[in-house]
């Protein structure tokens, strides 16, 4: 019962964080998704499409973006995830994530504002249909030690400006959108 309870009370908070986004058509998917699913809508056993947590690591110039080689995708993305029962937060699940990805246990989030809303659907080698992707930024040294996890194949440093070839659809322009909605101008 705590478990539901906990995710009650995400599923609640997550809602209000999605309320305080501007207006657009994304965030009025998410909050029909959210509002119709409750708590299910964010527990990876809720159902085939659920959200989930990522962060982009920034370096502090925002001159460059820390990445993984996703193990089942082949793609260099952010890092990310399924919400645990112990996260507070989705902003929470997404800070775990990026420090079990990357091997930078001292990592921390820039702030608990959401920067990104990605729902992609997911093929071969995945047991879910679709993430509802909820991203946030961190930044960390460029020369900051790294550790690949079991469910990467490489973790690497990019320059925003010349990003690999192996990304996600859309995956330049949703980091270009988070880098703009952080970076200093």
């Amino acid at each position: 019962m705590f478990l539901l309870d906990n995710y009650r009370v995400i599923a609640e908070d997550f809602l209000t964080s999605l309320t305080a986004l501007p207006a657009s058509p994304t965030r009025e998917r998410y909050l029909a998704f959210v509002a119709a699913g409750g708590a299910a809508a964010l527990q990876r056993d809720g159902g085939p499409e659920h959200v989930t947590a990522s962060c982009f690591v920034f370096s502090p110039d925002f001159e460059h973006v820390l990445l993984c080689f996703h193990r089942k995708g082949q793609f260099w993305v952010q890092f990310g995830g399924h919400l645990e029962p112990h996260d507070a937060s989705v902003a929470d699940a997404a800070l775990r994530e990026a420090r079990e990805e990357s091997g930078i246990g001292n990592l921390t989030l820039r702030s608990e504002a959401i920067v990104d809303l990605d729902r992609h659907e997911l093929h071969g080698g995945f047991s879910c249909a679709a993430h509802w992707d909820v991203g946030f930024v961190a930044l960390a040294a460029a020369d900051i030690d790294v550790a690949v996890s079991d469910e990467s194949e490489d973790v690497r440093w990019f320059p925003t400006t010349a990003l690999p070839a192996e990304l996600p659809d859309n995956f330049a322009a949703r980091l270009a959108a988070s880098l703009a909605a952080v970076a200093p101008r």
